[in-house]
């Protein structure tokens, strides 16, 4: 109950609204989990080059460069 306190006063809510928030949170965080997965299963493995090559080639913005020194491999 103390955390619950706590977690309330920090999130600006009383502890009575608390677990109304906190599931809803988790709803919607489930939902989202759901979406992304029927998205996922929608991809085809060209789609991303197709897209891409729609995009052109690419140009450099003055002031964009890599900073001196910078590692050519950033694992």
């Amino acid at each position: 109950m103390e955390d619950v306190k706590k977690m309330a006063k920090q999130d600006t809510v009383s502890v009575n609204q608390f677990p109304g928030q906190a599931a809803a949170e988790k709803v919607a965080a489930l939902q989202e989990r759901g979406y992304l997965a029927e998205r996922a299963a929608r991809a085809r493995p060209g789609d991303l080059g197709r897209i891409l090559a729609k995009a052109g080639s690419p140009v450099a913005i003055p002031g964009d460069e890599l900073p001196e020194g910078w590692p050519e491999n950033q694992g």
